[in-house]
């Protein structure tokens, strides 16, 4: 059996991760189904108990996610319209008790090709900020997240939380997935888009990703080209804008079947944009 540290304040966990390498777990709901009988002498650091760590934060100009932010808390947090496509992925993972203990750090760090909050976090542009003693860093989630179940995190660093921006003016992001269920499933393909708009309603930026059809989610640029100035028109997005994507035959699908799903479900997000769902923020 390994070493188990249950650390109460953030340097003494840093402090702890310069002196050895740890397994840095919260809510461990993805760890212990998979991992713990193929490696039951690692050493674990439980941040469960860093309360600096815990509490969502709304800010003019930015939301804070701290790496102890649960599923359930993004779903009860308030987040405005331009970070709905995050409360939509929360309230699709798992079922409650999955999202009362998963957090949202721990969906990005465990980097799987199939999570869920990965191409949400790619369209909202969001930053992971890392700290090490002495030290703190922050990366775009697209240089975070390097492939399947890999990610530029040093073994002595933390990831504290994301920074999430919040545009000056209207905005709106949504959230869509596939799955062989609606709950209580690994996605097949999932996508997300942000907007910002013109006060016309023509779309000023866009950020667009997929998730499930490659090594890792990814943006796609030559799609969000295509509608920058333009009024959300579903029609717009075509089967080329996919090129970057290379989806795989596994159990849940073919890649075929993946590529025509991402297809579809780009074409419904870009139409939610163009909804009238009260005032984008």
């Amino acid at each position: 059996m390994g070493l188990y540290l249950r650390p109460e304040t953030l340097p003494d966990a840093l402090s702890a991760l310069a002196a050895g390498r740890y397994t840095i777990l919260s809510g461990a709901t993805d760890h212990f189904p998979a991992r713990v009988l193929a490696t039951p002498a690692e050493d674990i650091l439980d941040i469960s108990g860093l309360a600096e760590l815990a509490a969502i934060r709304i800010d003019a100009d930015r939301i804070w996610i701290p790496a102890r932010a649960t599923w359930r808390a993004v779903i009860d947090a308030g987040l405005p319209a331009s970070a709905a496509a995050l409360v939509a992925a929360a309230r699709g993972i798992g079922g409650q008790q999955v999202q009362n203990a998963a957090t949202v750090i721990g969906n990005l760090c465990n980097a799987s090709p199939a999570a869920d909050g990965i191409p949400v976090l790619l369209a909202l542009d969001a930053e992971v900020e890392l700290a090490r003693l002495g030290e703190r860093r922050r990366l775009p989630v697209a240089e975070f997240v390097l492939g399947n179940r890999r990610t530029a995190r040093a073994p002595d660093e933390l990831v504290l939380g994301l920074h999430i921006p919040r545009p000056a003016g209207p905005a709106r992001s949504v959230f869509e997935k596939l799955g062989a269920r609606a709950y209580l499933v690994i996605s097949i393909v999932m996508v997300a888009l942000a907007a910002e708009f013109l006060p016309d309603g023509r779309i000023a930026a866009l950020r667009a990703a997929v998730g499930a059809c490659a090594s890792r989610a990814l943006r796609l640029s030559a799609l969000e080209a295509a509608l920058l100035g333009r009024f959300p028109d579903p029609a717009l997005v075509a089967a080329e804008h996919l090129a970057p994507l290379s989806p795989i035959d596994d159990a849940r699908a073919s890649a075929a079947y993946r590529r025509a799903a991402a297809l579809t479900l780009l074409r419904r997000a870009v139409a939610r944009l163009g909804e009238p769902e009260g005032s984008p923020t």
